[in-house]
């Protein structure tokens, strides 16, 4: 059976002027925050989160219901953030999300505050999405200036008000304990946890931080029930999902499919390789993951069957390698990204994605030493569940994966001794 796309998030896209509150509105668009603040308890909102087996599309798949039932019960108000601070290597989602169909991220995220009881959302906004910022910004006047959002909402009460904030461009605010201290106004790195940001996130306060698809796909959950999305995907992996496909593929681009839909599939849906190439390695879940290969390549992409493969769906950047691909220069441009980005705060990551990028410049410019392959091999274990946050086990997993498929590229980038008559 062909691969199919299913449009949900990004039904319209293309096809109609969705920043414009009007055709938003006139598709449907705030029936579901409407009919949520006037007919719906939180609660409900939080079980057919919970039915639908929704899971967080920024990386960690971690269950968003569940994440949400960890705010403890107590007199300090509670926040929910919205986190647009896409920077992970072959993600492109989220910045067309903001930009082409602003009026559903800020529906998912007046669905996501109301669900877990809070007045105040917030959203964090990569400092680079300077198009997507003003989009955002105009949208959300537009709703404000249409009663969706400010004080006693729709006659009821219930106040909820919606702060922008733009980042200043460092990946490690991705991180959502480095965003809050981002938000604070603080150094952009990772806290220590426990306190995790429920018990204890923005301003002291229990705070729930969410990727824009994950609140996004809250406006379909509850216009055509939790059942509707949890019949979709595999056992564990529910739904729907936005994959970020590029690399030597002929159609590169953001396509919505199935979770399950397999790696072959997505390869069809993209176009195929170019012509007369041959797919050779996939990085399913962007920078931070391992490749997988021809053996894996009709497995199902989903959280449980990527990391069965041995590397993970994270945020679905999905970039294809054929085999005209030098995949030392890869590795070497994919680590000097992350020791760039490291905030310097534990020494494994900042030292260690330091000198791996120092030794593969030398393998890119024929100088390696054979020495130095086997201490490629053997860093995971210097670096890598050592630091504060996953940046630091971001750092080796796609070095690590090509340098034992293709030894051979490494290998003939060795500086051949010379003997001196």
């Amino acid at each position: 059976m062909a691969a199919v796309v299913t449009p949900v998030l990004t039904a319209g896209i293309g096809e109609a002027d969705l920043r414009d509150i009007a055709v938003y509105r006139g598709r449907g668009g705030y029936k579901q925050w409407e009919r949520a603040v006037r007919d719906l308890k939180p609660a409900d909102i939080q079980a057919a989160c919970d039915a639908s087996g929704l899971r967080g599309r920024g990386g960690a798949g971690f269950p968003t219901g569940k994440k949400w039932s960890f705010l403890p019960n107590n007199d300090k108000p509670r926040y929910l953030v919205c986190n647009c601070d896409e920077a992970e290597p072959g993600t492109f989602k989220d910045h067309m999300l903001l930009e082409e169909t602003p009026h559903l991220v800020l529906e998912g995220i007046l669905l996501g505050a109301y669900a877990i009881g809070s007045h105040h959302a917030f959203i964090y906004i990569r400092g680079e999405f300077k198009a997507g910022y003003a989009i955002f910004m105009a949208a959300l006047a537009e709703a404000r200036k249409a009663g969706f959002v400010g004080k006693d909402l729709f006659g009821t009460g219930y106040d909820l008000e919606v702060t922008v904030h733009r980042g200043a461009g460092a990946y490690i605010c991705g991180e959502e304990t480095g965003l809050l201290n981002s938000l604070e106004g603080k150094r952009g790195e990772p806290r220590l946890k426990p306190p995790f940001p429920a018990v204890e996130g923005l301003y002291g306060a229990p705070t729930v931080v969410n990727n824009v698809e994950t609140l996004a796909y809250l406006v379909p959950i509850l216009e055509k029930g939790a059942a509707w999305f949890a019949s979709v995907g595999t056992e564990k992996s529910k739904g729907y999902k936005i994959v970020s496909i590029s690399g030597h593929v002929n159609k590169p681009g953001n396509y919505e499919v199935a979770l399950g839909t397999t790696v072959n599939e997505l390869i069809q849906i993209a176009g195929g390789m170019r012509e007369g190439r041959k797919l050779v390695a996939v990085q399913p879940g962007g920078g931070s993951s391992a490749c997988i290969f021809e053996e894996h390549f009709d497995c199902p992409y989903d959280y449980e069957h990527i990391a069965k493969a041995g590397s993970m769906l994270g945020s679905g950047a999905f970039l294809a390698f054929d085999e005209t691909t030098d995949f030392v220069a890869a590795a070497h441009n994919m680590v000097r990204f992350f020791a760039h980005e490291s905030c310097g705060q534990c020494t494994p990551c900042r030292e260690g994605g330091h000198w791996l990028e120092i030794v593969l410049r030398r393998f890119v410019e024929g100088r390696g030493l054979m020495s130095d392959l086997d201490m490629m091999r053997r860093v995971s274990s210097t670096i890598t569940g050592l630091n504060l946050c996953a940046l630091g086990d971001s750092i080796e997993p796609f070095l690590k994966s090509v340098l034992n498929r293709f030894p051979a590229q490494f290998e003939a980038r060795v500086l051949k001794e010379t003997t001196h008559v």
